[in-house]
């Protein structure tokens, strides 16, 4: 039997992430550069759990600076807490301070970091057992002109690329947006999944118009408008599949999606819903549902990538449309043993816990350090 271990150090860092390509958004939203908050939590016995969270502005009710007044002030009940669970911990973390899911959630990976290095598994292995050898990946594209996005999607498909998310609803250009999934279509040729996203941007008077006019074609359509109603409406109006984001964050919004009959697929981003352990139980529900899941996060690097990656090999593949690596998208890499995208395709890492550990030189000096 295990002897209990207990937390005794918390440190944290923010490291700035650049797009390599500057990623548009509708509505404003942009990836530039983006701060990441990464952490450890340090147990008695000498094992390092790491954990990341990286939020984009505008995005979700969360911002990076706000990630370590939060672990601050969660500090007091963190530091000391026996490592018995992350779920056992978090509901110690949520009497001491509510809501803050963003900030709670890279405590929750490092502490799944920490259960996998003590049981000396890998993650996956927790949250169900390995299912697949790899994962298929989608390629976002930002919104830029129509012609530009065709070249960068039928760069990715020359990988192995088969699934492609357009961004959409820039420049607020309804027409614009039509030819940009019609040539990204076009692009690359039929069978590979393609859905115009709008990351809430659109009325639903543009987005139906959209739907409309690309109706001939294989076409998904993601979270056009704010709410799960106005969603459902573009989905009842133009009789496209929908994938929902930003609007499904909580069981409840799941259920309510699915009674509206716009569930078709969903993102499972993990600071989205509060962390692993929160995703985890996110992902039962979408099978009981019948759900497509995309297993993501918001944005960040190889730590967030490696979490996302085996949460999405312990799901049923036939359930998982598909996962995304975040950090092929950024520099720098924080993890020089992180994996990479192969043929359209990755794997999660092979070690203990996440199975990837930072370069200290690239995390730089802490921001918090108890």
């Amino acid at each position: 039997m295990m002897s209990e271990i207990r937390i005794v150090g918390l440190a944290a860092w923010i490291v700035p992430l650049t797009s390599h390509v500057a990623y548009h958004m509708a509505a404003g939203k942009t990836c530039d550069t983006v701060e990441t908050v990464v952490i450890r939590l340090r147990t008695d016995d000498g094992l390092e759990g790491w954990g990341e969270v990286c939020p984009i502005p505008g995005y979700l009710p969360a911002y990076a600076r706000g990630v370590v007044p939060a672990l601050t002030e969660m500090a007091s009940v963190l530091i000391g807490s026996a490592l018995t669970g992350p779920e056992a911990v978090l509901a110690k973390l949520d009497a001491k301070l509510k809501g803050h899911r963003y900030a709670k959630s890279v405590v929750d990976m490092a502490l799944w970091d920490l259960m996998g290095k003590r049981a000396g598994l890998p993650l996956h292995a927790l949250l169900g057992g390995r299912r697949v050898a790899d994962l298929p990946l989608y390629h976002s594209i930002s919104c830029l002109p129509p012609d530009v996005m065709a070249g960068m999607a039928r760069d990715a498909h020359a990988t192995g690329i088969r699934q492609f998310q357009v961004k959409l609803g820039v420049d607020s250009d309804w027409q614009a947006d039509v030819a940009r999934l019609r040539l990204v279509r076009e692009a690359v040729g039929p069978g590979p999944l393609v859905y115009g996203d709008w990351n809430c941007g659109s009325t639903r008077l543009d987005a139906i118009r959209v739907g409309r006019a690309v109706a001939d074609l294989d076409i998904m359509l993601e979270q056009p408008c704010e709410t799960i109603e106005e969603c459902a409406a573009v989905r009842d109006a133009t009789g496209l599949p929908l994938k929902l984001d930003e609007a499904a964050h909580d069981p409840a919004s799941l259920l309510s999606a699915y009674r509206m009959g716009c569930l078709e697929a969903v993102a499972v981003k993990l600071s989205k819903f509060g962390g692993v352990s929160a995703a985890r139980r996110a992902r039962d529900l979408c099978l009981h549902l019948g759900a497509k899941m995309c297993i993501e996060d918001t944005w960040g690097s190889d730590i967030t990538t490696a979490a996302v990656l085996h949460l999405g090999a312990a799901s049923p593949p036939e359930l998982v449309m598909n996962v995304c690596d975040l950090s092929h998208y950024v520099a720098p890499r924080l993890c020089p043993d992180a994996p990479v995208r192969r043929n359209g395709r990755i794997a999660p890492p092979e070690g203990p816990g996440l199975g990837v550990e930072p370069n200290m030189d690239v995390l730089g000096t802490p921001a918090l350090e108890l």
